[in-house]
């Protein structure tokens, strides 16, 4: 058999055992960078080796609208790449119309975004699933409600005790954007895991070297991401180095 085929199997084993789940929180430097993207290819991974890994999103606007009906569409996404078959509503507690920060699309439909909602909601996303990977909304520094109890992104990070994975694009400019959220992240205590450069291209010279300069000044592990792969190319071991107890 397999080596990785019985390292799922043991993982999935001992967290029925123990009855234990891991998570990761996977953040960006900003909007439309591919956050939804990599989660799925995480989840699907992980589902590949027979590990029981799901999906969880505190607060998602931009939802599309089916038969009437709003939907949430990355969780959608996650879910069907990874053969979840399973209602991607119920993996999401805010979903939105309006395609804009969670706080204002939640002020848009006069909604009041609860902290209590969403650590009841990841509790019973840890009973289902070992391994979840759960994704933010935005930007590291993304409003989620602001009202009598603001809450920003990185409060619910902190509230959940999950480490980050940051996914940045591969082009010009990423240097700024990824050691920005790096030092933010640093800044609030949150651990870092690695960096993930999304549509990196290995045959161009920008991409090549945003690369090395961004493991050089974070002196963190950096992942690449070709566009529109449809399998990770990370390792399983490393993949589940990400996820820590939760």
């Amino acid at each position: 058999m397999h080596f990785r085929s019985i390292l799922g199997k043991k993982i999935k084993y001992y967290c029925k055992v123990f009855k234990m789940s891991k998570g990761v929180f996977i953040t960006a430097t900003g909007t439309d960078v591919g956050k939804t993207y990599i989660s799925a290819l995480l989840v699907k991974k992980l589902k590949q080796q027979g590990i029981n890994a799901g999906y969880y999103k505190a607060a998602l606007s931009g939802g599309v609208m089916i038969d009437g009906n709003i939907v949430a569409g990355d969780a959608e996404y996650v879910l069907k790449m990874s053969k979840i078959d399973k209602n991607p509503n119920d993996y999401v507690s805010y979903i939105f119309k309006l395609s804009a920060s969670p706080h204002l699309a939640a002020q848009f439909e006069n909604t009041e975004i609860l902290m209590s909602k969403i650590v009841n909601d990841f509790e019973g996303i840890k009973n289902e699933f070992d391994y979840v990977t759960i994704e933010g909304s935005g930007g590291i520094i993304c409003p989620i409600f602001i009202g009598e109890k603001p809450i920003m992104l990185i409060d619910i990070i902190k509230q959940l005790n999950l480490d980050i994975i940051i996914v940045s694009n591969s082009e010009l400019g990423t240097i700024n954007s990824t050691m920005l959220t790096v030092e933010y992240a640093k800044q609030n205590h949150i651990n870092i895991k690695a960096i993930i450069l999304n549509n990196f291209d290995s045959n161009n010279i920008i991409h090549i070297d945003n690369k090395r300069v961004i493991k050089e000044l974070s002196r963190l592990t950096v992942y690449t991401c070709g566009t529109n792969v449809k399998d990770c190319e990370i390792s399983l071991e490393d993949i589940l180095n990400f996820y820590t107890d939760v």
